[in-house]
């Protein structure tokens, strides 16, 4: 019942991509509800294909074993690891500097770079190191994560266009088109790739961030919060902050904490603070915000709170671990802990956390922490392992904010996470081994040496990425095997039969752009080069526009996530939604086709 199958394929594939656009469902019930429907249908009518060769249901599953997939979810615990580590901060404000006080200049330098450098290298990595760097750019500007990385994706694909290895499609059409006696060189596609790379560019700079909705991050409400909190330090003799000098009357070593009040012996100091280096034994009541208290903390031993002074032992306990969370929670009215200190609440003892600061809505006064008295509606800043965190669930006295529990940043592994990461760049743009196999390695190395801990690799699992990919593959093989792509290429050149070259080409070029987005690219570019091939060798006309027809319409995977492998990357940076690429992308296949249709005839003299 090949008929059925075919029909039955077309109406699921359709089906599926309205759902997707609606938003009335989630991603991941229309990604399930499609796939159960393809393996409901071959499972229960088997479809047996003109070889005599029955399509298994393995072969429909094989997407939740694609490699593709199993590289995207290694490069995003690997993203993630830069994170937990601050590795991008300090490039992300030096190129930052360089669009000065412009909002969004910085970002189209690193979309332009990121972009000319996509022609020599794998637009994949190069989408990996730019997505942590525009991850902080994005913040410390201001500027919504959904406006920056689907131009970013897009940037590069274009980018790709231009060489012969800047996509691995482009390299798999030239294989392709070597089996068949055609040689395809290094910039035999450079010069159209580089007209409609710039006419695409346009749009993707200067139109495309305008389009792209303003959507938040889904940030801790800590993490974005810019209160105050008073907290104290008790300098030990192995401290960061020993040795530190004032200038100017303050202490600019502290980073973003501000020095309230040092108090040395029995001798309280007030700011300004003229000739005074800080020392082993000297007590610090600084306030910063949560950020500022978390980067200290990363700077070394978790030594911010006010009891740390109780034991030597103190002096050396190992930094803060992976494991170890910043949260905030709020005294409660009838709080037993209102009307004691923090050092005679018990928290640290009955817990297991330390209180690093105090929030107050009223002004706080100038004193250490074991001078002040907690009040209902207090918000404390406390420290310690997620495991101890949680054990504040349901207690009625402190109450836990746990939206708010933020890793601190492991900044001492900043070099490591950036090693690892740039061994799987290198290792995957001179092809020592398969992307996969470095992303993956590259992961378990992350993990391995610490630089972030399982729970944060679990939180960086996208399970929507997941359900997409796996059951994207599965309508996708379907299509192929009931014969459904090679019905709408043949269809389309029997309606076009008679038509000039141009026209046929322009054609051509659309069926595959459209396709590319349903299925992937590589597979249209397999797909489409003997076909053609053919068309071109049956005009008699020369081959090379029919393969740069290919090539380019192959790589032009903007109007779906699941078109291109850098578009999964950025879908969870940006927080993107499946319609967010139907109207941001929709329009640059019609660029791309257009300028394509007009100027090809032209240049390749049909």
């Amino acid at each position: 019942m090949p008929d059925f199958h075919l029909v039955a394929i077309f109406v699921i594939i359709a089906a599926t991509i309205a759902a997707y656009a609606s938003e009335r469902w989630a991603m991941e019930t229309v990604s399930l509800v499609s796939l159960a429907a393809v393996l409901v249908i071959f499972g229960a009518v088997p479809y047996t294909g003109p070889d005599g060769q029955t399509l298994q249901i393995e072969r429909l599953l094989s997407g939740f074993s694609n490699p593709a997939l199993a590289t995207v979810i290694a490069l995003l615990i690997v993203g993630q690891g830069l994170f937990a580590t601050d590795a991008m901060e300090a490039p992300a404000r030096r190129l930052g500097r360089m669009g000065g006080a412009k909002t969004f200049r910085p970002i189209l330098f690193i979309l332009i770079g990121a972009g000319a450098i996509s022609a020599f290298l794998n637009n994949t990595p190069v989408v990996v190191i730019f997505i942590p760097i525009l991850v902080v750019l994005a913040a410390q500007r201001s500027i919504s994560p959904s406006r920056v990385f689907i131009p970013l994706s897009f940037i590069t694909i274009l980018g790709g266009m231009t060489t012969l290895i800047g996509s691995s499609t482009n390299l798999l059409v030239a294989g392709v088109a070597r089996d068949y006696g055609y040689e395809i060189g290094f910039f035999d596609i450079t010069g159209m790739g580089i007209i409609l790379a710039l006419v695409g560019g346009v749009y993707v700079l200067l139109v495309l961030p305008r389009l792209l909705p303003e959507r938040e991050a889904e940030l801790s409400a800590g993490a974005k919060s810019g209160a105050q909190f008073i907290g104290e330090i008790t300098l030990t003799r192995d401290h960061p902050f020993v040795g530190i000098s004032a200038k100017a009357g303050m202490f600019p070593g502290l980073g973003d904490l501000t020095l309230r009040l040092l108090q040395r012996r029995d001798a309280p100091f007030l700011p300004p603070f003229e000739d005074l280096t800080l020392s082993a034994g000297d007590t610090l009541v600084v306030t910063g915000t949560r950020r500022a208290f978390s980067k200290a903390l990363a700077r070394g031993r978790a030594g911010l709170e006010s009891d740390v002074a109780e034991s030597d032992d103190s002096a050396h306990e190992p930094p803060p671990g992976p494991d170890y969370h910043l949260a905030e929670a709020v005294i409660s009215p009838g709080s037993r802990y209102a009307g004691r200190t923090i050092q005679l609440s018990g928290l640290r003892a009955q817990f297991g956390l330390s209180v690093l600061g105090v929030q107050r809505k009223s002004r706080m006064a100038r004193s250490a922490l074991s001078a002040i008295r907690l009040e209902p509606g207090d918000t404390l800043l406390i420290g310690g392992p997620m495991e101890e965190i949680t054990r504040l669930r349901g207690n009625h006295d402190l109450l836990l904010l746990e939206h708010s529990a933020v890793a601190v940043p492991q900044s001492r592994k900043a070099r490591i996470a950036v090693a690892i990461f740039a061994a799987i760049v290198i290792t995957s743009a001179m092809s020592i081994v398969p992307i996969v196999v470095a992303a993956i390695c590259g992961a378990v190395l992350m993990l391995v040496t610490r630089c972030l801990s399982i729970l944060q690799a679990a939180r960086a699992f996208d399970r929507q990425i997941f359900l997409l990919v796996g059951s994207s593959v599965a309508l996708a093989t379907a299509l192929e095997a009931t014969g459904g792509a090679r019905l709408i290429a043949t269809t389309t050149l029997s309606v076009m039969d008679g038509a000039s070259p141009g026209m046929i080409l322009s054609a051509l070029f659309l069926v595959m752009a459209a396709l590319t987005n349903v299925l992937s690219n590589n597979a249209t570019a397999v797909l489409f080069t003997p076909i053609a091939l053919g068309i071109a060798a049956g005009m008699n006309v020369p081959p090379a526009p029919f393969i740069a027809a290919v090539i380019f319409a192959s790589n032009a995977s903007f109007a779906t996530p699941i078109g291109y492998q850098t578009n999964l990357l950025v879908m969870g940076p940006g927080h993107y939604r499946f319609s967010d690429f139907l109207r941001a992308g929709t329009p640059l296949v019609i660029i791309i086709w257009l300028t394509f249709s007009l100027l090809a005839p032209w240049y390749y003299g049909l």
